[in-house]
């Protein structure tokens, strides 16, 4: 389980394809002392596991599914990662719950200044957008973030000088893909509607 606050961006040192995985050397100077052989950790809103530790890097490795569903599958070396530690107990809940389980991948459609701030626009495969609510809280590329917008079949979010710093969406592009899990409150509802609507109908 995790927050959605970034913790750290890290950067991809080397990239390892061996028996059907692949394996990522990720750079990091905050969260490694802390991480052990075992640990969950976020990477672009991907949980992933720890395996392999040494000083100021750490090493996890990613199956052919996880790929092909995230965006993992077009990091390349020097990229940067957002990097968030699982949560614990006695931990601040500053964004909202977030599992690590992307249930897809958006299109960035358009990336406009505002002030300080940025406004970026990203378009969900359709069978998401349903979980998408104005002011309603998403998980961007493991970033917890605010629907400050909905459009048609869009949705925009507002990002503030401190999210640019830290995670890696101030280097996103236009036609960019961005990992994507929706709120877990609305998985929760509606499998709450339509327990009580199969119950109606019998």
């Amino acid at each position: 389980m995790f927050t959605g606050i970034v913790k750290e961006r890290g950067k991809i040192l080397e990239i390892k394809k061996s028996k059907g995985k692949t394996r990522f050397a990720i750079f990091s100077k905050i969260i490694v002392p802390k991480l052990k052989i075992g640990s969950s950790i976020s990477c672009n809103g991907v949980c992933l596991t720890v395996v392999a530790r040494r000083k100021n890097y750490f090493e996890v490795e990613a199956i052919p599914e996880t790929l092909k569903r995230t965006n993992l599958g077009e990091l390349k070396k020097g990229d940067f990662i957002n990097l968030e530690p699982s949560l614990r107990l006695n931990d601040e809940l500053g964004g909202h719950f977030v599992v690590g389980h992307i249930d897809a991948t958006g299109e960035v459609l358009s990336i406009k200044k505002e002030g300080d701030s940025i406004l970026m626009e990203i378009k969900p495969p359709k069978p998401l957008f349903k979980y998408i609510a104005h002011k309603g809280s998403i998980s961007c590329d493991g970033v917890s973030l605010t629907i400050a917008k909905l459009k048609k079949d869009s949705f925009v979010v507002a990002l503030i000088p401190h999210t640019l710093r830290v995670t890696n969406l101030s280097k996103k592009k236009i036609n960019d893909k961005i990992n994507l899990e929706v709120d877990l409150i609305a998985r929760y509802l509606e499998k709450i509607i339509q327990n009580s609507r199969t119950k109606t109908q019998n």
